[in-house]
This record gives C-alpha cells, structure tokens and sequence, in this order.
C-alpha cells in the first residue's frame, strides 16, 4: 500500500523523517525514499531497494548525506519515489500513495496534448508519481493541479510535496480512502499516514485531513488551500488488517477495534454454540492476535500462542520472487509449542483468509505437531471482490481469491450470480461455500465475521467506510 512522513521545522528535519518514515515500514515491503531541501543546496533526494532489508538499514547514512529544516519520506509497494519534479510550477519533491486505474488512459491523453514524455522504466511502464505530477502540472498552481489530478485519476492518489521554499503541500484522497495526519511541535508541524510515528516523535495530534483537503505546511502555521468534501470512504481493511495495532485513524485506534471485532465473532459462535470444547483460542499472528484476544475475552476460552513466528531473521515472507522460497520461508518462521498443540482443540482467529495458501500450510503444520482439531475464525467478511482503490503489495484478482475459486467449483459461472448469498453463514450457499473451504483446508470449522460485525466494531457509519472487497459496493 504504502505511507508518508514529511516535517517542515525551525531546526534540521532530517532525524524525524527517518525515524517518521519507518515507522510506516509495515505497509510496504519494496522501495523507500526521502527528500530534503536546505537554502543552500537545494533539493536533495535517495532512493533504495528494501525488499529484503528495513529502511533504516539502507538510509543511516541520511544523516551525513542529507540536510534541511524540511523533508519528506515514503514507503512504496511500486514505483520508486520521491521523484524530483521540475515544471512550470517550480522545482518539487513529490510522492504519492494509491492506484491509478487509468493510467494508460491518462498517458496517451497528455501525450497527445503536450507533445511531451515520460521517463519509461522497465517494459515501458510509467511512474505513478510521475503521472500524477503531470496531472499537476497541468494547470497554474498546486492547488488547482492536485484538485485536477483528483478528479481525473480513477483510483486513489493521497499526495505529498516538498517545494522550493521548503514548504510542505499535503492532500488526502478525493474519497479520503487513505488516512493523512497532521501533527504539531514547537519546532513546526509533521504530516503522517500513521499516528504513532508522529507520537514517538514528541508531535501532539493537530488534526486530521478531511476527504480530498490540501493543507500547506510551515514551521510556522497551517494553511488550508482547499476545503474537505462531504463523501468518505475509508477503507476497512486498515482496522482489520493493514493498519498498525497503535494507529488511530478517524479517532479509533486499531488494537481496540481489534479486541471488539473478535468479542463480536465469539458472540455468535456462543449464539451457534460452535465454540464448545475448544481448548485454546489463538491468533495467527501478527495482526490475527487481537482479534483472538478479544474473542478469549468474550468466550472466557484461554488465549495461548500454540506456535510462535521467529522474526529476527523472517520478518517477512513475501520478499521473494519464488513461490517455492516463500513457502520455505513461512515454514521457517513457524515454531511449534507441542505443549500447547498435543491432543488439544485449537480455535484460531485470522485477519482474513485471502488465497488461503499460507493459512493451508499453517493448518498442516498443527496437525503436524499433534493438533486434535483446527477451527479457524476469518475477522472480516468473506472477501469476494479484488480491492480496485489501493495499491497492495500483494495485489489479488477475483479469480485468486479462495472464496471465488471454491464458489466456481461448487456451482460453476452461475455461482458468480449469487455472492450475497455465498457470503451469508444462514443460506444454504453460504454454508456449502464454508464446507468446501473446510474440507479443502482441513479445518474442523469455518467463520467468518459479518458485514454488520465489523462495521459495528469499526464504529464509523456503514455510508463513511469503504466495504468493497466484501460486498462490491462503490
């Protein structure tokens, strides 16, 4: 997905977006970048690969290489950036988060309009962030150029630029899709996909972007260039998964949504009796542990960590290119507690079940090591639908996902005419769906959290969340 960090400050900004900008290391595993402008030297910028080392790794040199009492940084899942921009608007260092869905559409257009070009990279591909600077520049300020990129992009752009005179220019998605934080010390103010960096850096919350708001940043003041729209859709997927346990978007923190949303599954599994004689509740960790922890709470089952991953040296797998090497890797991170495994009834709460591929060979490895039975808990809705907003490192088309291949085999083209019912527990489609599943992955059992239990967990009105991935509603 990606996430950004920028500091504009009345003293050097350089150490805050360093550790601002990794702190938002969990939302992208590919490329991280940071900018800088300093009177003398201008605009600075590094770019490198982090696929398969942290950010902090490839830029503590930054502190030697880099100036300026004003940066920005990002995390990306993509496309190189910041990029350096330099246009009838002024020299700029730009990023952005998102997807453009049209991008072709928008490339051949400004072509053949300008007579211009872009910087191709491999197969031709255009930098997004390129793009979306050419959108910009369009028209005869930032703020109209960013209201236009807006408009014409399809897909999901949340923008951050470093000018020329070290001001800061931050705007939200036109649907406000995507979080944008701003945050204020008496040195000057940040701009933050995530809460907490900020926090950990002694910034006191000032406030947060409305849909599709710019704001101009300076050390000393905030200016708002464009006011926020009345239509939101944040995406839910943040709470239930993407977002990091101490983030806060929208004034409701993640973990305590977490803990809520797992409290309302147990809820239903007690109205089912589904959970009886189980013997331990889990999470499949990381960000499946919450959700456990409050279905313990409800059920009053213990909570145990019957297998622990080992991150020191696996803190991700998914950065390789071979789906033989990834499967190693997820093997090797998992660490059976047999004592906690042998001859027990296991209840496991994960995030979602996407593919289902990992999950799968989690399953194998308790039973494995002696594992009775596996019942196993999605905490967000079937996802039926490809996300078409964001950008996910790992992107997954509808004919990936578990739900859809296994509704294709039960009932062919037709079954495709059918989701609701597939994604309701009480039709006799939802409940075939979850049979399959079970009987493929070998769970004991299978549930998923409703559409109403996670909104109600979220707490945000149902009008103001994007759902699109478990209902297909725009």
């Amino acid at each position: 997905m990606g996430g950004f960090f920028g500091a504009v400050l009345k003293h050097d900004a350089i150490s805050d977006v360093f550790f601002g900008t990794d702190y938002h290391s969990h939302l992208a595993p590919r490329r991280g970048g940071m900018a800088a402008f300093d009177p003398e030297i201008g605009l600075q910028r590094e770019i490198h690969n982090i696929a398969n080392s942290p950010f902090r790794t490839k830029f503590e040199h930054i502190f030697d290489d880099m100036k300026g009492n004003s940066a920005i940084g990002c995390i990306s899942d993509s496309d190189p950036q910041p990029l350096l921009i330099r246009s009838k608007l002024g020299t700029y260092a730009l990023c952005t988060i998102g997807i453009i869905n049209n991008a072709q559409q928008l490339i051949d257009q400004y072509l053949v309009f300008s007579g211009g070009h872009f910087d191709a990279m491999q197969g031709g591909k255009v930098n997004s962030t390129e793009l979306v600077a050419a959108m910009i520049n369009q028209k005869s300020d930032f703020t109209d150029g960013i209201r236009f990129a807006q408009q014409v992009i399809e897909g999901t752009a949340s923008i951050l630029i470093l000018k020329d005179d070290g001001h800061i220019i931050a705007a939200r998605d036109r649907l406000g899709r995507l979080p944008v934080l701003i945050g204020k010390n008496e040195g000057g103010y940040c701009v933050s996909f995530e809460s907490h960096a900020y926090q950990k850096l002694d910034y006191a919350a000032e406030r947060e972007l409305g849909p599709g708001e710019i704001v101009e940043l300076s050390p000393d003041g905030l200016t708002q260039l464009s006011p926020p729209g009345n239509e939101m859709r944040i995406c839910s997927f943040l709470w239930t998964y993407y977002g990091y346990s101490t983030a806060s978007y929208e004034g409701i923190n993640v973990e305590t949504m977490r803990y809520r949303n797992g409290e309302i599954i147990a809820e239903q599994d007690e109205k089912n009796g589904s959970n009886q004689d189980v013997d331990y509740v889990g999470g499949v960790p990381d960000s499946g542990t919450p959700h456990a922890i409050g279905y313990a709470n409800r059920s009053h089952i213990p909570f145990a960590r019957p297998f622990i991953k080992y991150t020191p040296t696996w803190p991700r797998s998914f950065t390789t290119n071979s789906k033989a090497q990834r499967s190693q890797v997820a093997k090797m991170k998992q660490i059976a507690v047999h004592d906690l495994i042998q001859d027990k009834n296991l209840l496991f709460v994960d995030d979602s079940i996407v593919r289902g591929t990992q999950l799968q060979e989690t399953v194998e490895f308790l039973y494995d090591n002696g594992a009775k039975a596996v019942h196993m808990r999605s905490a967000c809705p079937p996802i039926m639908y490809g996300c078409k907003y964001l950008n996910f490192a790992r992107s997954t088309s509808d004919t990936e996902l578990i739900t859809r291949r296994t509704i294709l085999e039960l009932e062919g083209e037709e079954g495709l005419k059918h989701l609701d019912e597939y994604s309701d527990a009480k039709t006799e489609r939802g409940q075939a769906m979850r049979k399959a599943i079970c009987d493929k992955f070998h769970f004991s059992s299978l549930e998923f959290q409703s559409l109403e239990g996670v909104i109600k967990a979220i707490g945000l009105p149902a009008c103001k969340l994007c759902t699109y991935c478990w209902n297909g509603k725009e």
